[in-house]
Protein backbone atom coordinates (compact mmCIF):
# COMPACT_ATOMS: atom_id res chain seq x y z
CA UNK A 1 0.00 0.00 0.00
CA UNK A 2 1.30 3.43 -0.86
CA UNK A 3 2.03 6.00 1.80
CA UNK A 4 -0.57 8.35 0.32
CA UNK A 5 -3.28 5.67 0.37
CA UNK A 6 -2.45 4.75 3.99
CA UNK A 7 -2.48 8.44 4.94
CA UNK A 8 -5.79 9.10 3.16
CA UNK A 9 -7.40 6.09 4.83
CA UNK A 10 -6.13 7.30 8.18
CA UNK A 11 -7.59 10.75 7.56
CA UNK A 12 -10.95 9.20 6.66
CA UNK A 13 -10.86 7.06 9.81
CA UNK A 14 -9.97 10.08 11.93
CA UNK A 15 -12.79 12.11 10.42
CA UNK A 16 -15.27 9.32 11.11
CA UNK A 17 -14.01 8.95 14.68
CA UNK A 18 -14.33 12.72 15.22
CA UNK A 19 -17.86 12.67 13.85
CA UNK A 20 -18.82 9.86 16.24
CA UNK A 21 -17.35 11.91 19.10
CA UNK A 22 -19.29 15.03 18.07
CA UNK A 23 -22.58 13.18 17.63
CA UNK A 24 -22.29 11.55 21.05
CA UNK A 25 -21.34 14.71 22.98
CA UNK A 26 -24.97 15.56 23.85
CA UNK A 27 -25.52 11.98 25.04
CA UNK A 28 -22.62 11.88 27.50
CA UNK A 29 -23.25 15.29 29.09
CA UNK A 30 -25.92 13.99 31.52
CA UNK A 31 -23.88 10.86 32.24
CA UNK A 32 -20.89 12.93 33.39
CA UNK A 33 -22.99 15.83 34.72
CA UNK A 34 -20.87 18.18 32.65
CA UNK A 35 -21.70 20.47 29.73
CA UNK A 36 -18.16 20.47 28.29
CA UNK A 37 -18.05 20.34 24.49
CA UNK A 38 -15.01 20.25 22.23
CA UNK A 39 -17.17 21.42 19.33
CA UNK A 40 -18.22 24.47 21.35
CA UNK A 41 -14.67 25.14 22.53
CA UNK A 42 -13.37 25.08 18.95
CA UNK A 43 -16.29 26.89 17.34
CA UNK A 44 -16.44 29.74 19.81
CA UNK A 45 -12.72 30.28 19.39
CA UNK A 46 -13.38 31.55 15.86
CA UNK A 47 -16.91 32.97 16.02
CA UNK A 48 -19.33 33.94 18.72
CA UNK A 49 -22.22 34.12 16.27
CA UNK A 50 -24.86 31.55 15.52
CA UNK A 51 -22.53 29.60 13.21
CA UNK A 52 -20.16 28.47 15.99
CA UNK A 53 -21.55 24.89 15.92
CA UNK A 54 -20.66 24.54 12.23
CA UNK A 55 -17.26 26.16 12.70
CA UNK A 56 -16.57 23.92 15.69
CA UNK A 57 -17.65 20.75 13.91
CA UNK A 58 -15.52 21.54 10.85
CA UNK A 59 -12.47 22.17 13.05
CA UNK A 60 -13.16 19.03 15.07
CA UNK A 61 -13.41 16.90 11.91
CA UNK A 62 -10.25 18.43 10.46
CA UNK A 63 -8.36 17.81 13.72
CA UNK A 64 -9.53 14.20 13.71
CA UNK A 65 -8.56 13.72 10.08
CA UNK A 66 -5.10 15.13 10.69
CA UNK A 67 -4.66 12.95 13.78
CA UNK A 68 -5.87 9.92 11.82
CA UNK A 69 -3.47 10.59 8.95
CA UNK A 70 -0.53 10.67 11.33
CA UNK A 71 -1.87 7.70 13.29
CA UNK A 72 -2.13 5.52 10.17
CA UNK A 73 1.57 5.97 9.48
CA UNK A 74 2.84 5.70 13.06
CA UNK A 75 0.59 3.01 14.57
CA UNK A 76 1.96 0.03 12.60
CA UNK A 77 5.44 0.84 13.90
CA UNK A 78 4.43 0.96 17.57
CA UNK A 79 4.96 -1.94 19.99
CA UNK A 80 1.28 -1.85 21.01
CA UNK A 81 -0.97 -4.80 20.00
CA UNK A 82 -3.13 -3.83 17.01
CA UNK A 83 -6.50 -3.92 18.83
CA UNK A 84 -5.20 -1.48 21.44
CA UNK A 85 -3.40 0.99 19.16
CA UNK A 86 -6.31 3.35 18.62
CA UNK A 87 -7.19 3.36 22.31
CA UNK A 88 -3.57 4.02 23.23
CA UNK A 89 -3.34 6.85 20.69
CA UNK A 90 -6.53 8.47 21.95
CA UNK A 91 -5.41 8.28 25.57
CA UNK A 92 -1.92 9.55 24.74
CA UNK A 93 -3.39 12.60 23.02
CA UNK A 94 -5.80 13.18 25.92
CA UNK A 95 -3.18 12.94 28.66
CA UNK A 96 -0.68 15.03 26.69
CA UNK A 97 -3.13 17.83 25.89
CA UNK A 98 -5.22 18.01 29.08
CA UNK A 99 -2.68 20.12 31.02
CA UNK A 100 -3.31 22.91 28.48
CA UNK A 101 -6.96 23.32 29.55
CA UNK A 102 -5.87 26.05 31.92
CA UNK A 103 -4.99 28.13 28.89
CA UNK A 104 -8.55 27.82 27.59
CA UNK A 105 -9.93 28.78 31.00
CA UNK A 106 -7.71 31.84 31.01
CA UNK A 107 -7.43 33.02 27.40
CA UNK A 108 -10.28 31.57 25.28
CA UNK A 109 -12.35 34.41 23.77
CA UNK A 110 -15.57 32.79 25.07
CA UNK A 111 -14.14 31.63 28.41
CA UNK A 112 -17.04 33.15 30.34
CA UNK A 113 -19.51 31.00 28.35
CA UNK A 114 -17.59 27.72 28.60
CA UNK A 115 -17.29 25.10 31.30
CA UNK A 116 -14.19 25.68 33.42
CA UNK A 117 -11.90 22.72 32.78
CA UNK A 118 -9.00 23.15 35.20
CA UNK A 119 -9.57 20.95 38.22
CA UNK A 120 -12.92 19.75 36.85
CA UNK A 121 -12.97 16.01 37.50
CA UNK A 122 -16.22 15.49 35.63
CA UNK A 123 -14.81 17.19 32.53
CA UNK A 124 -11.62 15.14 32.79
CA UNK A 125 -13.62 11.89 33.05
CA UNK A 126 -15.83 13.00 30.15
CA UNK A 127 -12.80 13.84 28.00
CA UNK A 128 -11.25 10.48 28.93
CA UNK A 129 -14.36 8.65 27.73
CA UNK A 130 -14.47 10.70 24.52
CA UNK A 131 -10.81 10.02 23.74
CA UNK A 132 -11.34 6.29 24.35
CA UNK A 133 -14.35 6.37 22.02
CA UNK A 134 -12.41 8.33 19.40
CA UNK A 135 -9.40 6.02 19.67
CA UNK A 136 -11.49 2.86 19.47
CA UNK A 137 -13.35 4.04 16.37
CA UNK A 138 -10.15 5.39 14.80
CA UNK A 139 -8.26 2.14 15.38
CA UNK A 140 -11.07 -0.08 14.09
CA UNK A 141 -11.90 1.97 11.00
CA UNK A 142 -8.27 2.62 10.05
CA UNK A 143 -7.41 -1.08 10.38
CA UNK A 144 -10.38 -2.02 8.21
CA UNK A 145 -9.62 0.58 5.53
CA UNK A 146 -5.91 -0.10 5.34
CA UNK A 147 -6.30 -3.87 5.51
CA UNK A 148 -8.83 -3.88 2.68
CA UNK A 149 -6.71 -1.37 0.76
CA UNK A 150 -3.63 -3.57 1.14
CA UNK A 151 -5.36 -6.60 -0.32
CA UNK A 152 -6.93 -4.76 -3.22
Amino acid sequence: MTLSKRTTNGAIAGGIASLVWAVTEPLDKPVFNCEYSDVELLGKAVTRGRLWPIAGLVQHLLNGALFGAVYANVAPKTPVPAPLRGLAAGMTEHLASWPAVGLADRFHPARDELVKLSGNRNAFAQATWRHLLFGGVLGAVEAKLNKSGASA
